[in-house]
Order: C-alpha cells, then sequence, then structure tokens
C-alpha cells in the first residue's frame, strides 16, 4: 500500500484572507440599510414616473417593474435569512493529530481541522471569519446581505443578483421613456424624481451585469469565488462535471441533508494498516494527493512510524 508521505500534493486549496470579525451590530445595519434603501427608491419610482405612466394607458412598465420588484425583494430577504450551509460544531472525538483523506474524482484531499468547530473540515468548507462559522461549498462573503454563500443559498444569491439586474434595468428605460414622453411638459416633480431614481439604476446596472457575467462563468467552470486565479494540477479541476452538469448542480439539483453536529461521522477510517500520529503539530493547510492504487474513503497515519520509514 503505498504510503500518504509518499504521495505528491497538487497543491494547497486556498484560504480566505483572516479578518477581525466586526461586532454583528454593524454588518446587520448596513445589510437592513440596503433593504430600506430598495423600498425608498422603489416607492419614489412607482409614486411618480410609474404614476403617470399608469394615468396616461401605459400600464405595462408599472405592471412589469412591479412584478420584478417583488422577485428582487423576495430573493433579497430570503438570502439575508437564508443558511448558507453551516456545518455545526463537532466533537473532540476526532482529533486535530488525525490525518483524513477524502477521494473526488480521482483527486485526494487531507481535510483541514477547524480549531473552533472541532471538526475536519469537507472539501471546499472553509471557516468563515466575519460570521464564525463553517460553510459548505463555502464560495464567499456578501456583506452587502450579511451572509455567506455557500452550498444551500448559492441559487438565492444567483436570483438577487440576475433580478437586481433586469430591475434596474426596467427601471432605467421606464424613467427614460417618461422624460422622452413629458418633453414637451415644464420640469417637475416627477422629472426631478426620474432622473433621481435612473442615476443610481444606471450606475448599479454596469457592475450587477458584470457580477452575473462572472458568476455565471465560475458556475459553468465549477469554481469558486475565494479560489481566485488558483488551478489544479494540469489544469484538472476534481470538481467540474461539464458545464450543463455543474448548472444542474449547482442551481437544479436537490440540496440533499444538512449536516448537523453528527458530521464528524463523514469522516470513515479505513485501513488497518494506518494509525492515529502523534505529533504535536499539524500543519493547518489543506493538500490535494494524488490517489493511491487501491485505497477509498478517509485515511489516518502517523508522521515517523515504522512502517514509513
Amino acid at each position: 500500500m503505498p504510503l500518504l508521505k509518499d504521495a505528491m500534493p497538487l497543491m494547497k486549496e486556498p484560504h480566505p484572507p483572516p479578518q477581525v470579525p466586526l461586532p454583528w451590530v454593524l454588518p446587520s445595519l448596513f445589510a437592513a440599510f440596503n433593504v430600506v434603501l430598495l423600498v425608498i427608491f422603489s416607492g419614489l419610482f412607482f409614486a411618480f414616473p410609474c404614476r403617470w405612466l399608469a394615468q396616461n394607458g401605459e400600464w405595462a412598465f408599472p405592471v412589469i417593474t412591479g412584478l420584478l420588484f417583488i422577485l428582487t425583494f423576495f430573493s433579497l430577504i430570503s438570502l439575508n435569512f437564508s443558511d448558507p450551509g453551516i456545518l455545526h460544531q463537532g466533537s473532540n472525538e476526532q482529533g486535530p493529530l488525525m490525518v483524513h483523506v477524502v477521494w473526488v474524482n480521482h483527486r485526494a484531499f487531507r481535510l483541514q481541522w477547524c480549531q473552533k468547530c472541532c471538526f475536519h473540515r469537507p472539501p471546499r468548507t472553509y471557516h468563515c471569519p466575519w460570521c464564525n462559522i463553517c460553510v459548505e461549498d463555502f464560495d464567499h462573503h456578501c456583506k452587502w446581505v450579511n451572509n455567506c454563500i455557500g452550498h444551500r443559498n448559492f441559487r438565492f444569491f444567483m436570483l438577487l443578483v440576475l433580478s437586481l439586474c433586469l430591475y434596474s434595468g426596467a427601471m432605467l428605460v421606464t424613467c427614460l421613456i417618461f422624460l422622452v414622453r413629458t418633453t414637451h411638459l415644464s420640469f417637475s416633480m416627477d422629472k426631478a424624481i426620474a432622473i433621481l431614481v435612473a442615476v443610481p439604476a444606471a450606475g448599479f446596472l454596469v457592475p450587477l451585469f458584470l457580477l452575473l457575467l462572472i458568476q455565471a462563468m465560475s458556475v459553468s467552470a465549477a469554481e469558486r469565488s475565494y479560489e481566485g486565479k488558483c488551478r489544479y494540477l494540469q489544469g484538472y479541476n476534481p470538481f467540474d462535471h461539464g458545464c450543463a452538469s455543474n448548472w444542474y448542480l449547482t442551481i437544479c439539483a436537490p440540496l440533499g441533508p444538512k449536516y448537523m453536529a453528527e458530521a464528524v461521522w463523514l469522516q470513515r477510517v479505513v485501513g488497518s494498516d494506518w494509525v492515529p500520529i502523534q505529533t504535536p503539530r499539524f500543519p493547518m493547510c489543506t493538500s490535494v494527493l494524488s490517489p493511491p492504487a487501491s485505497t477509498s474513503g478517509s485515511l489516518q497515519t502517523r508522521e515517523g512510524s515504522p512502517r514509513e520509514r
């Protein structure tokens, strides 16, 4: 049986940059401010330019923008209070001195021990420094909604970005059409509000569209935002199942059962030749290893044991 220390490492999985968590009040207030800002601008939009268009028989604009506002508001609130895929705290039965390896498409990942949550994290699971939780299939921490984006709410995030793009575009088009239709009228409060709403709608439309494009490319390639520019050995990404399958697994596939406190039971120990390590320190980074010929599941080894010498 090949030894774990003889396996060739491919790369180290990236870590989110260490951050000092802020008091929970400030991020929560910022997320609430974004919701209030959306409601205020939408209220001004529907009360002035949309009202004028509706009074003059242009009902299509209020109806379409109203439906997009409902979709945007629903996705924003859902993302604020959604579960990103929290892995709850485990137990000390599996200590940090153990080495656990799991296989993903012929690539082995050495699981990293989380000191705060007390379990070995599965691949692509990271401890968010802002929320102080481990998130399954972590993508990034969104400060606009004060929540992590992970396995269980990524589809809500994509829905929010898409609905914001459509809603901002619809608001901009509606305000421009209103200004064109009222060129023969004198300057009024309706025109002032239309300009006030059109300017931020146009300003947010470009970055939102770029964000949607970047996220769509990441989903197609089965990549995550925190990974940055890292690539696997020889360009092989073990999480990539093809563009169509990646979109299905991300957007449409069932989420599966939630990992509760029994998450440590996911780490199976196989092979009688592998024993716990005895070294007092263990590297905290997660490595990707080339798979041995005839092993699967999680493995344990001891550095400096007679078997390895």
